[in-house]
Protein backbone atom coordinates (compact mmCIF):
# COMPACT_ATOMS: atom_id res chain seq x y z
CA UNK A 1 0.00 0.00 0.00
CA UNK A 2 1.16 3.22 -0.78
CA UNK A 3 0.95 5.78 1.74
CA UNK A 4 1.47 7.06 1.52
CA UNK A 5 7.97 14.69 -8.79
CA UNK A 6 10.68 16.25 -11.74
CA UNK A 7 12.44 13.77 -14.47
CA UNK A 8 16.01 13.91 -13.43
CA UNK A 9 17.86 17.49 -15.07
CA UNK A 10 21.59 17.62 -16.14
CA UNK A 11 23.13 20.04 -13.72
CA UNK A 12 25.99 21.50 -14.94
CA UNK A 13 27.36 22.16 -11.36
CA UNK A 14 25.26 22.43 -8.31
CA UNK A 15 25.34 22.28 -4.33
CA UNK A 16 22.89 20.29 -2.32
CA UNK A 17 22.63 20.43 0.90
CA UNK A 18 21.38 17.29 2.73
CA UNK A 19 21.00 18.80 6.41
CA UNK A 20 19.88 22.16 7.25
CA UNK A 21 22.28 25.14 7.48
CA UNK A 22 22.68 25.40 11.32
CA UNK A 23 23.88 29.18 11.14
CA UNK A 24 24.11 32.30 8.50
CA UNK A 25 28.04 32.02 7.06
CA UNK A 26 30.37 34.74 5.55
CA UNK A 27 29.45 34.72 1.82
CA UNK A 28 33.37 33.39 1.45
CA UNK A 29 33.64 30.86 3.63
CA UNK A 30 32.38 27.27 2.97
CA UNK A 31 30.99 28.71 -0.34
CA UNK A 32 30.40 26.21 -3.44
CA UNK A 33 32.48 27.23 -6.41
CA UNK A 34 31.71 25.88 -10.04
CA UNK A 35 34.99 26.28 -12.60
CA UNK A 36 33.84 25.74 -15.61
CA UNK A 37 36.26 24.01 -18.13
CA UNK A 38 37.69 26.06 -21.23
CA UNK A 39 36.19 24.58 -24.00
CA UNK A 40 38.75 23.54 -27.10
CA UNK A 41 38.52 25.51 -29.93
CA UNK A 42 37.78 22.32 -31.83
CA UNK A 43 36.09 19.12 -30.34
CA UNK A 44 38.45 16.64 -30.13
CA UNK A 45 37.70 13.43 -32.55
CA UNK A 46 36.03 10.80 -31.40
CA UNK A 47 37.75 7.10 -30.19
CA UNK A 48 37.18 4.49 -32.82
CA UNK A 49 39.09 2.01 -30.51
CA UNK A 50 37.38 -0.69 -28.72
CA UNK A 51 36.74 -0.19 -25.39
CA UNK A 52 37.29 -2.80 -23.73
CA UNK A 53 36.25 -3.71 -20.20
CA UNK A 54 38.35 -2.92 -16.77
CA UNK A 55 38.13 -3.45 -13.40
CA UNK A 56 36.65 0.16 -13.29
CA UNK A 57 34.33 -0.50 -16.28
CA UNK A 58 32.69 -3.83 -16.13
CA UNK A 59 30.47 -5.55 -18.40
CA UNK A 60 27.09 -5.36 -17.36
CA UNK A 61 25.65 -8.52 -16.62
CA UNK A 62 23.66 -9.32 -19.71
CA UNK A 63 19.56 -9.81 -20.26
CA UNK A 64 18.59 -13.12 -21.24
CA UNK A 65 17.60 -13.75 -24.84
CA UNK A 66 13.70 -13.17 -25.16
CA UNK A 67 11.90 -16.68 -25.49
CA UNK A 68 8.70 -15.56 -26.61
CA UNK A 69 7.40 -18.81 -27.67
CA UNK A 70 6.56 -17.52 -31.37
CA UNK A 71 5.38 -14.29 -30.18
CA UNK A 72 6.23 -11.13 -31.08
CA UNK A 73 8.75 -9.71 -28.75
CA UNK A 74 6.54 -6.73 -27.47
CA UNK A 75 3.56 -9.07 -27.33
CA UNK A 76 5.90 -11.75 -24.91
CA UNK A 77 7.24 -8.30 -23.05
CA UNK A 78 3.51 -7.71 -21.57
CA UNK A 79 2.85 -11.14 -21.27
CA UNK A 80 5.20 -11.95 -19.33
CA UNK A 81 4.62 -8.11 -17.54
CA UNK A 82 1.10 -9.59 -16.65
CA UNK A 83 2.70 -12.68 -15.54
CA UNK A 84 5.02 -10.59 -12.93
CA UNK A 85 7.91 -11.98 -14.84
CA UNK A 86 9.84 -8.58 -14.56
CA UNK A 87 13.03 -10.21 -15.77
CA UNK A 88 11.78 -11.79 -19.10
CA UNK A 89 9.54 -8.53 -19.72
CA UNK A 90 12.83 -6.41 -19.68
CA UNK A 91 14.49 -9.02 -21.94
CA UNK A 92 11.72 -8.80 -24.16
CA UNK A 93 11.07 -5.15 -24.48
CA UNK A 94 14.41 -3.92 -24.62
CA UNK A 95 14.42 -6.52 -28.12
CA UNK A 96 11.10 -4.72 -29.31
CA UNK A 97 12.73 -1.13 -28.45
CA UNK A 98 15.59 -2.35 -30.55
CA UNK A 99 13.94 -3.43 -33.52
CA UNK A 100 11.51 -0.95 -33.39
CA UNK A 101 13.56 2.76 -31.92
CA UNK A 102 10.85 4.73 -32.55
CA UNK A 103 8.01 2.55 -30.78
CA UNK A 104 6.54 4.69 -27.99
CA UNK A 105 4.86 1.10 -26.68
CA UNK A 106 8.58 -0.92 -26.52
CA UNK A 107 10.03 2.00 -24.40
CA UNK A 108 7.52 2.17 -22.36
CA UNK A 109 7.35 -1.69 -21.57
CA UNK A 110 10.71 -1.96 -21.12
CA UNK A 111 10.68 1.11 -18.56
CA UNK A 112 7.34 -0.93 -16.62
CA UNK A 113 9.72 -3.52 -16.19
CA UNK A 114 13.01 -1.66 -14.70
CA UNK A 115 10.08 0.14 -12.45
CA UNK A 116 9.24 -3.27 -11.16
CA UNK A 117 12.71 -4.58 -10.92
CA UNK A 118 13.80 -1.45 -8.67
CA UNK A 119 15.76 -0.33 -11.37
CA UNK A 120 14.89 3.16 -10.85
CA UNK A 121 17.68 5.60 -12.47
CA UNK A 122 17.00 3.67 -15.67
CA UNK A 123 13.46 3.74 -15.33
CA UNK A 124 13.73 7.60 -15.14
CA UNK A 125 15.60 7.62 -18.60
CA UNK A 126 13.64 5.14 -20.30
CA UNK A 127 9.95 6.93 -19.50
CA UNK A 128 11.44 10.08 -21.09
CA UNK A 129 12.32 8.59 -23.96
CA UNK A 130 9.14 6.83 -24.41
CA UNK A 131 7.76 10.23 -23.85
CA UNK A 132 9.69 12.13 -26.00
CA UNK A 133 8.70 9.93 -28.90
CA UNK A 134 5.26 10.47 -27.96
CA UNK A 135 4.37 12.97 -25.06
CA UNK A 136 0.45 12.53 -26.01
CA UNK A 137 0.89 8.18 -25.51
CA UNK A 138 -1.69 7.26 -22.83
CA UNK A 139 0.37 4.45 -22.26
CA UNK A 140 3.61 6.20 -20.98
CA UNK A 141 1.42 8.92 -19.42
CA UNK A 142 0.33 5.95 -17.28
CA UNK A 143 3.25 3.98 -16.50
CA UNK A 144 5.18 7.53 -15.64
CA UNK A 145 2.74 8.94 -13.57
CA UNK A 146 2.34 4.71 -11.64
CA UNK A 147 6.19 5.40 -11.40
CA UNK A 148 6.58 8.37 -9.69
CA UNK A 149 3.51 8.78 -7.68
CA UNK A 150 3.27 5.23 -6.54
CA UNK A 151 6.77 3.26 -6.65
CA UNK A 152 9.31 6.06 -6.44
CA UNK A 153 9.96 7.53 -2.23
CA UNK A 154 7.94 10.23 -1.80
CA UNK A 155 8.72 13.71 -2.24
CA UNK A 156 7.65 16.96 -3.07
CA UNK A 157 8.98 16.99 -6.93
CA UNK A 158 8.27 13.40 -7.75
CA UNK A 159 5.09 13.61 -6.62
CA UNK A 160 4.39 16.65 -8.01
CA UNK A 161 5.80 15.16 -11.80
CA UNK A 162 3.80 12.35 -11.33
CA UNK A 163 0.51 14.33 -10.64
CA UNK A 164 1.51 16.19 -14.12
CA UNK A 165 1.79 13.00 -15.96
CA UNK A 166 -1.91 11.75 -14.00
CA UNK A 167 -3.52 14.94 -14.86
CA UNK A 168 -2.60 15.31 -19.12
CA UNK A 169 -3.50 11.80 -19.19
CA UNK A 170 -6.65 12.15 -17.65
CA UNK A 171 -7.09 15.21 -20.11
CA UNK A 172 -6.48 12.93 -22.95
CA UNK A 173 -8.25 10.28 -22.08
CA UNK A 174 -11.46 11.82 -21.12
CA UNK A 175 -11.56 13.82 -24.64
CA UNK A 176 -10.91 10.60 -26.29
CA UNK A 177 -13.68 9.10 -24.44
CA UNK A 178 -11.43 5.70 -22.97
CA UNK A 179 -13.10 5.08 -19.87
CA UNK A 180 -10.65 2.31 -18.72
CA UNK A 181 -7.69 4.70 -18.93
CA UNK A 182 -9.74 7.69 -17.50
CA UNK A 183 -10.40 5.74 -14.39
CA UNK A 184 -6.74 4.61 -13.66
CA UNK A 185 -5.92 8.23 -14.53
CA UNK A 186 -8.53 10.01 -11.97
CA UNK A 187 -7.17 7.32 -9.33
CA UNK A 188 -3.16 8.12 -9.64
CA UNK A 189 -4.62 11.84 -9.69
CA UNK A 190 -6.04 11.24 -6.30
CA UNK A 191 -3.29 9.31 -5.11
CA UNK A 192 -1.30 12.73 -5.97
CA UNK A 193 -3.14 15.34 -5.07
CA UNK A 194 -3.40 14.03 -1.43
CA UNK A 195 0.49 13.37 -1.45
CA UNK A 196 1.05 17.21 -2.87
CA UNK A 197 -1.37 18.93 -0.14
CA UNK A 198 -3.92 19.53 -2.41
CA UNK A 199 -6.48 17.41 -0.77
CA UNK A 200 -9.85 19.48 -2.69
CA UNK A 201 -8.36 18.00 -5.89
CA UNK A 202 -7.87 14.55 -4.56
CA UNK A 203 -11.94 14.59 -3.57
CA UNK A 204 -12.90 15.58 -6.66
CA UNK A 205 -10.82 12.93 -8.50
CA UNK A 206 -11.65 10.09 -6.33
CA UNK A 207 -15.86 11.13 -6.65
CA UNK A 208 -15.36 10.97 -10.58
CA UNK A 209 -14.02 7.49 -10.25
CA UNK A 210 -16.91 6.74 -7.47
CA UNK A 211 -19.22 8.32 -9.96
CA UNK A 212 -18.78 5.35 -12.67
CA UNK A 213 -17.61 2.60 -10.11
CA UNK A 214 -19.44 2.92 -6.49
CA UNK A 215 -17.01 0.87 -4.90
CA UNK A 216 -13.53 1.45 -6.26
CA UNK A 217 -11.23 0.88 -3.24
CA UNK A 218 -8.36 3.18 -4.41
CA UNK A 219 -10.68 5.97 -4.93
CA UNK A 220 -12.66 5.14 -1.66
CA UNK A 221 -9.47 5.23 0.41
CA UNK A 222 -8.21 8.06 -1.48
CA UNK A 223 -11.68 10.08 -0.65
CA UNK A 224 -11.36 9.07 3.07
CA UNK A 225 -7.68 10.84 2.96
CA UNK A 226 -8.76 13.49 1.33
CA UNK A 227 -11.97 14.16 3.86
CA UNK A 228 -9.34 14.05 6.56
CA UNK A 229 -7.01 16.43 5.30
CA UNK A 230 -10.18 18.46 4.66
CA UNK A 231 -11.11 18.81 8.68
CA UNK A 232 -13.93 16.97 7.77
CA UNK A 233 -13.47 15.02 10.26
CA UNK A 234 -16.71 13.21 10.76
CA UNK A 235 -17.23 12.64 7.40
CA UNK A 236 -13.46 10.63 7.55
CA UNK A 237 -14.50 8.77 10.22
CA UNK A 238 -17.68 7.41 8.21
CA UNK A 239 -15.76 6.72 5.24
CA UNK A 240 -12.57 5.14 7.37
CA UNK A 241 -14.73 2.45 9.23
CA UNK A 242 -16.28 1.82 5.96
CA UNK A 243 -12.41 0.59 4.44
CA UNK A 244 -12.05 -1.88 8.02
CA UNK A 245 -13.10 -4.90 5.87
CA UNK A 246 -10.55 -3.73 3.03
CA UNK A 247 -7.58 -6.25 3.57
CA UNK A 248 -5.32 -3.88 1.42
CA UNK A 249 -6.02 -1.07 3.09
CA UNK A 250 -7.26 -1.82 6.98
CA UNK A 251 -4.23 -0.71 8.21
CA UNK A 252 -4.67 2.58 6.99
CA UNK A 253 -8.19 2.97 7.76
CA UNK A 254 -7.38 1.70 11.79
CA UNK A 255 -4.57 4.13 11.97
CA UNK A 256 -6.14 7.26 10.51
CA UNK A 257 -9.40 6.01 12.67
CA UNK A 258 -6.73 6.08 15.79
CA UNK A 259 -6.03 10.00 14.53
CA UNK A 260 -9.60 10.60 15.02
CA UNK A 261 -10.22 9.68 18.04
CA UNK A 262 -7.49 10.85 19.54
CA UNK A 263 -8.20 14.07 18.35
CA UNK A 264 -11.83 13.51 20.11
CA UNK A 265 -9.80 12.66 23.54
CA UNK A 266 -10.58 9.02 23.26
CA UNK A 267 -7.63 7.92 24.26
CA UNK A 268 -7.87 4.19 24.94
CA UNK A 269 -10.65 3.73 21.66
CA UNK A 270 -7.50 5.73 19.87
CA UNK A 271 -4.70 3.13 21.17
CA UNK A 272 -6.64 -0.17 19.96
CA UNK A 273 -6.89 1.20 16.67
CA UNK A 274 -3.26 2.13 16.69
CA UNK A 275 -2.09 -1.49 18.05
CA UNK A 276 -4.39 -3.21 15.13
CA UNK A 277 -2.69 -0.53 12.32
CA UNK A 278 0.58 -1.96 13.95
CA UNK A 279 -0.20 -5.70 14.09
CA UNK A 280 -1.47 -5.70 10.40
CA UNK A 281 1.34 -3.75 9.40
CA UNK A 282 4.03 -2.55 11.42
CA UNK A 283 6.90 -1.59 9.22
CA UNK A 284 4.00 1.45 8.25
CA UNK A 285 3.05 1.57 11.96
CA UNK A 286 6.07 1.40 14.05
CA UNK A 287 5.32 2.60 17.71
CA UNK A 288 5.45 6.34 18.09
CA UNK A 289 8.76 7.57 19.80
CA UNK A 290 6.78 9.50 22.58
CA UNK A 291 8.38 11.51 24.76
CA UNK A 292 6.92 13.04 28.01
CA UNK A 293 6.31 15.99 27.52
CA UNK A 294 9.07 17.18 30.34
CA UNK A 295 11.57 15.33 27.94
CA UNK A 296 10.13 17.27 24.85
CA UNK A 297 10.47 20.52 26.04
CA UNK A 298 13.79 19.77 27.22
CA UNK A 299 14.57 18.60 23.86
CA UNK A 300 13.01 21.91 22.38
CA UNK A 301 14.70 24.08 24.88
CA UNK A 302 18.10 22.57 23.49
CA UNK A 303 17.16 22.84 19.82
CA UNK A 304 16.45 26.56 20.53
CA UNK A 305 19.54 27.32 22.01
CA UNK A 306 21.54 25.37 19.30
CA UNK A 307 19.61 27.97 17.01
CA UNK A 308 22.55 30.82 15.59
CA UNK A 309 22.34 33.91 17.04
CA UNK A 310 20.36 35.97 14.78
CA UNK A 311 17.85 33.10 14.54
CA UNK A 312 17.67 33.40 18.58
CA UNK A 313 17.42 37.42 18.26
CA UNK A 314 14.13 36.86 15.77
CA UNK A 315 12.48 34.70 18.17
CA UNK A 316 12.52 37.42 21.20
CA UNK A 317 8.98 37.64 22.25
CA UNK A 318 8.22 35.01 20.08
CA UNK A 319 6.74 32.16 22.11
CA UNK A 320 7.85 28.92 21.16
CA UNK A 321 5.58 26.25 22.68
CA UNK A 322 5.15 22.63 23.03
CA UNK A 323 1.46 21.46 21.99
CA UNK A 324 0.28 17.59 21.53
CA UNK A 325 -2.12 18.10 18.78
CA UNK A 326 -2.83 20.95 16.43
CA UNK A 327 -6.32 22.58 17.44
CA UNK A 328 -9.20 22.65 14.98
CA UNK A 329 -9.10 26.62 14.78
CA UNK A 330 -5.28 26.92 13.51
CA UNK A 331 -5.95 24.01 10.97
CA UNK A 332 -9.04 25.75 9.54
CA UNK A 333 -7.66 29.59 9.66
CA UNK A 334 -6.75 29.24 6.24
CA UNK A 335 -7.87 27.56 2.88
CA UNK A 336 -7.52 24.90 1.90
CA UNK A 337 -7.19 23.98 5.79
CA UNK A 338 -3.88 22.68 6.96
CA UNK A 339 -3.44 19.07 7.49
CA UNK A 340 -3.86 17.27 10.99
CA UNK A 341 -0.29 15.89 10.73
CA UNK A 342 1.16 19.04 10.72
CA UNK A 343 4.39 18.74 12.51
CA UNK A 344 4.79 22.22 13.74
CA UNK A 345 2.88 26.09 13.29
CA UNK A 346 4.12 29.96 13.12
CA UNK A 347 1.01 31.73 14.08
CA UNK A 348 1.00 35.55 12.72
CA UNK A 349 2.50 37.64 10.43
CA UNK A 350 6.38 37.21 9.71
CA UNK A 351 8.53 40.22 10.85
CA UNK A 352 8.52 43.37 9.46
CA UNK A 353 4.54 43.13 8.54
CA UNK A 354 2.24 44.71 10.75
CA UNK A 355 0.70 42.15 13.53
CA UNK A 356 -1.81 42.28 15.71
CA UNK A 357 -3.48 39.77 18.02
CA UNK A 358 -6.33 37.69 16.97
CA UNK A 359 -9.67 39.47 18.04
CA UNK A 360 -10.20 36.67 20.69
CA UNK A 361 -7.04 36.73 21.64
CA UNK A 362 -6.30 37.14 25.82
CA UNK A 363 -5.15 40.81 26.53
CA UNK A 364 -1.11 40.84 26.61
CA UNK A 365 -1.03 38.01 24.21
CA UNK A 366 1.71 38.36 21.34
CA UNK A 367 0.86 38.53 18.20
CA UNK A 368 3.37 35.91 16.72
CA UNK A 369 3.62 32.88 17.93
CA UNK A 370 5.34 28.95 17.32
CA UNK A 371 4.10 25.17 18.34
CA UNK A 372 5.22 21.91 17.63
CA UNK A 373 3.48 18.67 17.95
CA UNK A 374 4.51 16.11 20.45
CA UNK A 375 2.51 13.49 19.38
CA UNK A 376 2.19 14.21 15.42
CA UNK A 377 6.44 14.32 15.33
CA UNK A 378 6.43 11.31 17.80
CA UNK A 379 4.85 9.71 14.37
CA UNK A 380 6.76 11.09 12.10
CA UNK A 381 10.33 9.39 13.29
CA UNK A 382 11.27 5.68 14.15
CA UNK A 383 14.17 6.78 16.69
CA UNK A 384 15.13 9.11 19.55
CA UNK A 385 17.87 9.78 17.14
CA UNK A 386 15.32 10.68 14.12
CA UNK A 387 12.80 12.99 16.68
CA UNK A 388 15.69 15.21 17.63
CA UNK A 389 16.70 16.18 14.53
CA UNK A 390 13.41 16.35 13.73
CA UNK A 391 12.52 18.89 16.05
CA UNK A 392 15.12 21.02 14.99
CA UNK A 393 13.75 20.67 11.32
CA UNK A 394 10.82 21.78 12.24
CA UNK A 395 11.81 24.33 14.53
CA UNK A 396 13.99 26.32 11.43
CA UNK A 397 10.83 25.50 9.43
CA UNK A 398 9.12 27.27 11.72
CA UNK A 399 11.18 30.43 11.90
CA UNK A 400 11.17 30.60 8.40
CA UNK A 401 7.97 31.28 8.30
CA UNK A 402 8.45 34.17 11.11
CA UNK A 403 11.67 35.32 8.76
CA UNK A 404 8.59 35.60 5.45
CA UNK A 405 9.55 32.32 3.57
CA UNK A 406 6.78 30.20 2.02
CA UNK A 407 6.41 26.42 1.70
CA UNK A 408 8.19 26.23 -1.67
CA UNK A 409 11.19 28.02 -0.42
CA UNK A 410 11.59 26.32 2.44
CA UNK A 411 11.23 23.38 0.73
CA UNK A 412 14.34 23.98 -1.69
CA UNK A 413 16.15 24.26 1.73
CA UNK A 414 15.74 21.20 2.38
CA UNK A 415 13.31 22.15 5.16
CA UNK A 416 10.10 20.83 4.02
Amino acid sequence: MRCSLVIVALTVCGCTCTTPPAASVDADAGACVCVAEVPASHPPPKSTARQEPTAGTPHVQPLALCDGKGKLPLDAAREAFDARQYEKALSCAAQAAALSPGDVLAHTERANALAQLLRNDEAVLAYARALAIDPDSLDALAGAAHFYIVLMPSSRELDELGSAYAERGFELATAQHDEPFAMSFARLSAMGFNDTGQPHDALDRADWVLQHEKDDPEALYERAVALFELCRFSDAKAAFTRLLGDPERAAWAHHHLGLLLEREGKDKEAEAHFGKARALDLESFPAPVLLSKEDFQAELDQAIAALPADMRKDLKGVPVAMEDLPDVADLTSGEPPLSPNILGLFRGTPLGETCEPEPDARPGAPCRSIALYRKNLARAVKTKDELVEQISVTLLHEVGHLRGEDDSELAARGLE
